[in-house]
């Protein structure tokens, strides 16, 4: 009889264990998400001290954007660590609070006076985008430049270098980070004065996780939290952002 009741205790708390943890993917995306670093990202550590907090540990991994958004939008990993707003993605994504924003900011090669000036000034233009990146249903949908497809800011950027397109674009801070990690000579690129957009970032679930609601409310109450006893600036200011 005993031992029936330590295997239903130690049955309880390892399903219990299992319950509070939350499992988290997004793409290499520095200063956000870092990949073979001591410190993980600000998204990353802004997302484990929310839920830490609502007591929730996190199983972070690192995929490629497309991979990650896939397996959170079926269900199979819990959370995007960070996402950008798009009317579509509502469909099949539930959004946290905003915790940070983006500028995202065209990028050209150095000493092309190009400035953007709205979608008209991007006309004849062709601007790399990534591949299932939301920039935004007027960018996407415009027709009066080419948006040819790679899978990260490196290959576009070497696309630049080498003229075969125009344009590409990131947040600055990002693609700084992204480029310089990759060995390329940031004096080579140069960044337009004006962004195409300010996006908020989110935590999100996808709607097919019969617990999305429960963790994008656990991660909004744990952002209040960490912001309201000083955690949330302390991880700002680890990564030098204001």
């Amino acid at each position: 009889m005993k031992n029936v009741l330590l295997l239903v205790i130690v049955t309880f708390f390892s399903a219990q264990s299992i319950a509070d943890t939350v499992t988290a993917a997004q793409d290499p995306w520095a200063p956000f998400v870092q990949k073979d670093t001591a410190s993980p990202g600000v998204s990353v550590e802004i997302l484990i001290e929310a839920m830490k907090s609502q007591g929730h540990e996190v199983d972070f991994k690192i995929m490629p954007w497309t991979r990650a958004l896939n397996e959170v939008k079926d269900g199979r990993i819990d959370v995007l660590v960070a996402t950008w707003f798009t009317k579509e993605r509502t469909s099949f994504l539930n959004y946290s609070e905003p915790y940070l924003e983006n500028s995202l900011k065209f990028i050209k090669r150095k000493g092309d006076g190009y400035e953007y000036n709205g979608m008209d000034s991007l006309s004849g233009k062709t601007v790399g985008i990534i591949r299932n990146y939301g920039y935004g249903d007027d960018f996407l949908g415009a027709s009066n430049f080419k948006k040819p497809e790679a899978n990260d800011l490196v290959s576009n950027a070497k696309k630049l270098i080498a003229g075969r397109i125009d344009l590409t674009l990131e947040d600055e801070l990002v693609a700084k980070s992204t480029l310089s990690g990759a060995g390329m000579n940031l004096a080579d690129f140069e960044f337009t004065n004006n962004a195409l957009s300010v996006n908020p970032l989110h935590v999100t679930s996808g709607l097919a996780n019969p617990n999305n609601a429960k963790y994008i409310d656990a991660f909004n109450k744990g952002l209040a939290e960490i912001k309201s006893n000083g955690t949330f600036d302390n991880i700002l200011a680890k990564y030098g952002i204001k």
